[in-house]
């Protein structure tokens, strides 16, 4: 593959970001650096402001105040990152942390250990799923007001740094003490691979960071092992990351010389395009992509790489519309600018970025207004720009200015949602039981070799659904088995796929999940239809 060189673009923003930031020694500067008469009645009012407003504002303070705003006005996608904001943000996007390698659910008012990841710090130092942490440091973390984000804060930290736990476990009537040392701890961002019949393979991509690709093609091999022909990628939810993720997935399903991305900017040095470079493991093995309207960004590059290239189905609903490229900007303090400095086009020329001209709150309940809409329940009621129109490689129709457009819509599956259901999920109990109930038999399952195992010896349905209505009825939701009995299999399938997840991890999670998943059924039908007739032709439309 190659792509053009890409410099740094200093647009105009930047320099008015620059001379925000430069108040913070303010007059000092030479007045050769503020010639403009915009940068210094900028200067000006922050100067007025700090020495003579009624209150009290220091520089820094207006000038954290005044980027986001300032930066509001030019697209949704532009953003600000202060210093703790950027450091959170590229350890989800660099794929690691340091940190002490377990999940954690905050129940009942305390910390739960819910999985201790193998090989990582916290089983090194003998740490056990069950396990509550009831102290970090010495201070006490229980009761109502422990929140994730300080349990999170605490846990994470410098790489070689020790974090001292108070841990109470089932077993033990003393309150157990470990030291474990910081380390750097994989953020996997492929949940889950697994066999979905004999002959076609799942995996669900949850974002792109630096290790997807990495991650991605490792499941792809194993599925094949395993003796998958077809693939079902699953990007719903999926809010995007580093595109060249996306373009090193799409280039594993393309012949050379296709198309996968390019972007164009103000700059034409910034403008790029990518082609496939035959290299790719998977070109022959059938594929069907699944979006939602939460798939942004990334997820639509691939999807629509493989759509306009006729290389695969897109299955689902309208992805989200995101076809703006950011690149960071670090400024000064180590805070950050992501700015939006050009747009990305699919093969077919398609811009699938919905509109932004209307003010952003208008943008950000978009995705209210499709469910308000009926767009997720009906294929009729679907926004489509029909003069945005488009033609793939072999000639099908797409459109463009909002999403990607699936090639097999399927309606959003509402088997179960009743008033009941609503209550129950909404209030956590569905969650709440499945943890509560794993670990209460967490000696006897642990001992079994896998899920399968594991769903063939649990109670009957009728008795797990009985215990589960009175486990409601004590925490606040009522018995009513009219609505109980439709919402019957949603769910005993969520509590059975929850309880799997906590004793055997995501690859336990997701085959019970996707159980009459409409979107997989789908995917499975299409497979089926075309057989070995991919790429996909006009007159398969």
């Amino acid at each position: 593959m190659s792509t053009s060189k890409q410099p740094l673009v200093w647009l105009p923003l930047i320099i008015s970001v620059s001379v925000v930031l430069g108040v913070f020694v303010g007059t000092r500067f030479s007045s050769h650096k503020f010639l403009a008469d915009h940068d210094r009645k900028l200067n000006m009012i922050l100067n007025l402001i700090a020495d003579d407003y009624v209150d009290t504002m220091t520089i820094s303070d207006l000038v954290e105040m005044t980027i986001p705003e300032l930066l509001s006005n030019l697209d949704p996608h532009t953003t600000y990152l202060d210093r703790k904001s950027l450091r959170e943000a590229n350890e989800d996007i660099e794929g690691v942390f340091s940190g002490i390698g377990i999940s954690f659910l905050i129940n009942n008012d305390s910390i739960n250990v819910v999985e201790v990841i193998a090989g990582g710090p916290a089983e090194k130092a003998g740490m056990l799923a069950g396990d509550r942490i009831v102290t970090i440091n010495d201070s006490l973390f229980v009761g109502p007001k422990v929140k994730d984000t300080d349990v999170r804060s605490h846990l994470r930290g410098v790489r070689e740094s020790i974090v001292k736990l108070g841990v109470k476990r089932g077993n033990s009537k003393k309150l157990l003490s470990f030291n474990v040392t910081r380390g750097d701890i994989p953020v996997n961002s492929v949940d889950a691979a697994y066999m979905i019949d004999k002959s076609t393979g799942y995996i669900k991509v949850n974002k792109f960071s630096r290790t997807t690709y990495d991650e991605f093609l490792m499941g792809l091999i194993n599925l094949k092992g395993e003796g998958a022909k077809n693939y079902i990628v699953d990007l719903r939810g999926n809010g995007g990351g580093i595109m060249e993720m996306a373009i090193l997935m799409a280039n594993e399903f393309l012949p050379s010389d296709q198309l996968i991305v390019y972007t164009r900017s103000r700059d034409k040095r910034n403008d790029s395009e990518v082609w496939s470079d035959g290299n790719g493991s998977f070109q022959e093995a059938q594929l069907v992509v699944l979006i939602d309207e939460f798939s942004a960004s990334s997820s639509e590059i691939f999807a629509g790489a493989i759509q306009d290239n006729d290389r695969g189905l897109i299955v689902g609903c309208r992805s989200f519309g995101k076809g703006l490229v950011q690149r960071q900007f670090t400024l000064p303090d180590s805070s950050a600018v992501r700015m939006t400095i050009a747009r990305y086009y699919t093969p077919s020329g398609r811009s699938i970025q919905k509109d932004y001209k209307q003010k952003n709150a208008s943008y950000s309940d978009e995705l209210t207004a499709r469910f308000d809409n009926g767009e997720l329940y009906s294929a009729d009621s679907m926004k489509i720009d029909k003069s945005k129109v488009y033609k793939t490689a072999s000639g099908r129709t797409v459109y463009g200015g909002g999403g990607i457009v699936p090639d097999i819509f399927v309606a959003r599956d509402t088997t179960g949602y009743t008033s009941y259901y609503a209550a129950v999920a909404n209030s956590g109990l569905i969650n709440k039981f499945a943890y509560n109930y794993a670990d209460r038999n967490r000696k006897q399952y642990s001992k079994l070799s896998d899920y399968k195992q594991f769903l063939r010896v649990l109670p009957n349905n009728d008795a797990l659904l009985y215990d589960f209505v009175t486990f409601a009825a004590q925490n606040g939701v009522p018995a009513r088995w009219y609505y109980i009995n439709q919402s019957r299999n949603l769910i005993l399938t969520q509590i059975k796929a929850l309880m799997a997840r906590d004793l055997y991890g995501n690859n336990a999670f997701y085959p019970i999940y996707n159980r009459n998943d409409k979107d997989i059924e789908a995917a499975l039908k299409a497979i089926n239809k075309h057989k070995a007739v991919f790429p996909i032709l006009p007159e398969d439309e």
